[in-house]
């Protein structure tokens, strides 16, 4: 199996509680902070392809609402890449990749599936 990496932000509070629930089953991991690390335009593309842009843009967090009006209107694919590029605080947390799968968001039950 290929190792288990989860992407995020280490103090963002969803992100706490997912690598909780994988240090509680004892399930190994790779963290990669990507406010710090950054992440690359091919992983990023990649990400948008399995599960759409639509799902890793993160438009409820705080630097997404405080983008211009026009830097919001007509999102694309290729915009919404760009901005979560630029500010990777804008793609939604956790990217869980496990065992060739990909799950955006944390949800205890979606990890019980997973493993």
């Amino acid at each position: 199996m290929k190792p288990v990496v989860i992407y995020g932000i280490r103090n963002c509070d969803t992100m706490k509680k997912a690598r909780a629930w994988l240090d509680a089953r004892g399930i190994p991991y790779a963290f990669h902070d990507y406010k710090v690390q950054g992440v690359d335009r091919e992983l990023l593309e990649g990400w948008a392809k399995k599960v759409g842009w639509e799902v890793l843009l993160n438009r409820g967090g705080s630097t997404f609402r405080k983008l211009p009006e026009a830097d919001k209107a007509g999102l694309t694919e290729k915009k919404a890449v760009a901005l979560m590029l630029d500010q990777p605080s804008m793609i939604r947390r956790p990217v869980l990749e496990a065992g060739g799968r990909l799950r955006v968001g944390f949800s205890p039950d979606t990890y019980d599936e997973i493993f």
